[in-house]
């Protein structure tokens, strides 16, 4: 297994439900939370704070989320199955955003800084979680991504709110227009 990027259109499709948690389910997030650190192994100036299964090719609705996302030691994964938004609130703020999928890309994407999310871990007991700040920006992508969407989708016309990463780990501002056109393959919807 490996993590798929744009514009590979299993990052597009909707996930489907998983319905028992069993040991198809259970290697599933295992695959994750290796390939997730085995990421941040080859991107010494990014962490790997969360990943959601299509980004394996796998359209189910499972995330797993970094436990410590200021310790790059702390290697402990929550799995939350099938996540479901029940209420966003709070201001809406506007910060950085990454993915695994779309590669040494960043963006300034605005999210409520609030979020209510129910789900299930992984021994299968449901919880219904309050998120705020990182954390809630962090879910609410990660959600995204089990709904076919990306977070480029939430700057597309904000042109200036588009940065690529270079090889000091800086963020340099882009033409969005220009990378769209230099970037066919990243960008193919364009």
């Amino acid at each position: 297994m490996k993590i798929i990027t744009t514009p590979d259109p299993r990052l597009r499709q909707k996930s489907t439900k998983v319905g028992v948690i069993d040991d198809e389910i259970k290697k599933i997030i295992d695959d994750m939370r290796k390939l997730s650190l085995d990421w941040e192994k080859e991107h010494p100036y990014e962490l790997s704070a969360a990943m959601a299964a299509p980004q394996m090719g796998v359209n189910k609705r499972i995330i797993i989320v970094r436990d410590d996302m200021e310790d790059k030691e702390n290697n402990n994964f929550t799995a939350l199955i099938n996540p479901e938004v029940i209420k966003t609130e709070g201001k809406i703020k506007t910060d950085y955003e990454g993915c695994l999928s779309v590669p040494f890309y960043y963006g300034l994407v605005p999210r409520p800084t609030k979020a209510k999310i129910k789900a299930k871990l992984e021994d299968g007991t449901e919880v219904r979680i309050k998120v705020e700040q990182d954390l809630a920006r962090v879910l609410l992508h990660e959600i995204d991504h089990l709904d076919g969407i990306l977070f480029i989708d939430h700057i597309k016309d904000e042109p200036k709110a588009f940065y690529k990463m270079n090889d000091k780990g800086d963020l340099d501002p882009v033409d969005y227009d220009q990378e769209i056109k230099d970037n066919k393959e990243l960008f193919p919807d364009e």
